[in-house]
């Protein structure tokens, strides 16, 4: 199981996600961590934390999504149930 959550980890680690706020744009991987980030240079000084953290969180969301896919995929590979198998199994 460790063995199959390296896999995970590293393929995870190799998916790009991007996210864009009005000339910001973010580039997470898998793993939630930043790649790049690009600002348009006609963005106000004063707009670009805002749309930063629009970005980001939008980028983020992006990844945990691609991540929980992955995880299932790999829970399912091993016959393990997934998200989608436990659910009505505490009714």
């Amino acid at each position: 199981m460790q063995r199959e959550a390296k896999k995970v980890r590293k393929l995870l680690k190799k998916i790009h996600v991007e996210a864009e706020a009005e000339g910001v744009k973010v580039v997470v991987n898998g793993e939630q961590e930043v790649v790049s980030i690009e600002i348009a240079e006609e963005v106000p000084r004063e707009s670009i934390a805002p749309r930063l953290i629009d970005a980001l969180n939008r980028a983020l969301k992006k990844a945990q999504v691609v991540a929980a896919e992955q995880m299932q995929g790999v829970l399912g590979d091993m016959g393990l149930p997934t998200e989608e198998g436990m659910r009505g199994l505490g009714k």
